[in-house]
């Protein structure tokens, strides 16, 4: 990922002097821009810490999209992780900036030596799927016209992220969405392609098809589904329509029911792409 600080590119006043201005507290001051970011996309200063700033303005439509903003389903994914209870997406809210009201995520300083999601020569990835250490997800030929493996770790926290993308309907989830922390800890971000009504799962975790969900899964599942029944509703119906948060309260109680990891269905791509 590049950021770039100081330097501006002609969106709507981003220029070198933004990093040298102290701010006051509790007003955001842009330090730097995301270059690979499809949306307007900012590295921020807040009361002393680094934030992510996706102003709304900086939006691009979507027609498959076309309802709310992508900050209001960035701000949705963060209340469904804090109602499951697992801390899948990093801190999260609406705030306001040089460009206007948009999403505000704390900035998370990952660990560059982990890959949570990695692309492997097939022979390695085979051993490392025989040890247990990963689970495959798919088998492709790089530039070079070598046997590569898509694979991610095997692990409880990347778990209940998968079962977080089925419940959210996450329709963009790369491997580049899943930060790796020094402490094991995994975070998801960039999910303002979230909680479409009809079906758009697009995934980099598909390696627990069809196996059984844990007795921890399914109780988070049912902190969501009760939470849905109350002031978690309501928030939502802030920013997503009545169809996706009843699409949303189906796909909760749906998984809880069958209480397995589902395969990939539709005639759309399962996994995104690119993958990272």
């Amino acid at each position: 990922m590049t950021v770039q600080r100081g330097s501006g590119d002609g969106f709507a006043g981003l220029d070198a002097a933004s990093a040298s201005v102290p701010s006051a507290p509790g007003e955001l001051r842009i330090t730097g821009r995301i270059r690979e970011a499809s949306n307007a996309t900012f590295v921020a200063r807040l009361d002393g810490e680094d934030v992510v700033y996706k102003p709304i303005e900086g939006e691009k439509p979507l027609w498959d999209f076309p309802d709310g903003t992508l900050a209001g389903r960035e701000v949705s994914a963060y209340l469904v992780s804090e109602a499951l209870g697992w801390n899948v997406v990093p801190p999260t809210w609406l705030g306001d900036g040089p460009f206007g009201p948009g999403m505000v995520q704390r900035w998370q300083v990952i660990d560059p030596a982990q890959d949570a999601v990695d692309l492997l020569p097939s022979e390695e990835a085979s051993a490392a799927v025989a040890e247990g250490t990963v689970r495959e997800v798919l088998d492709a030929v790089d530039e070079n016209e070598q046997a590569v493996t898509l694979v991610h770790e095997d692990t409880a926290v990347l778990r209940r992220m998968a079962v977080f993308d089925v419940v959210t309907n996450n329709a963009d989830r790369k491997g580049g969405h899943v930060l790796a922390m020094p402490d094991g800890h995994r975070f998801g971000v960039d999910h303002g392609l979230t909680f479409h009504a009809e079906h758009k799962l697009r995934t980099v975790l598909w390696g627990w098809i069809g196996e059984p969900l844990t007795d921890d899964e399914v109780a988070g599942l049912q902190r969501l589904s009760e939470a849905l029944r109350g002031e978690l509703g309501e928030t939502l119906r802030e920013h997503l329509t009545d169809d996706e948060l009843s699409a949303l309260r189906g796909r909760c109680a749906a998984l809880a029911a069958v209480r397995a990891f589902p395969p990939p269905t539709g005639s759309g791509p399962a996994v995104p792409w690119p993958v990272f």
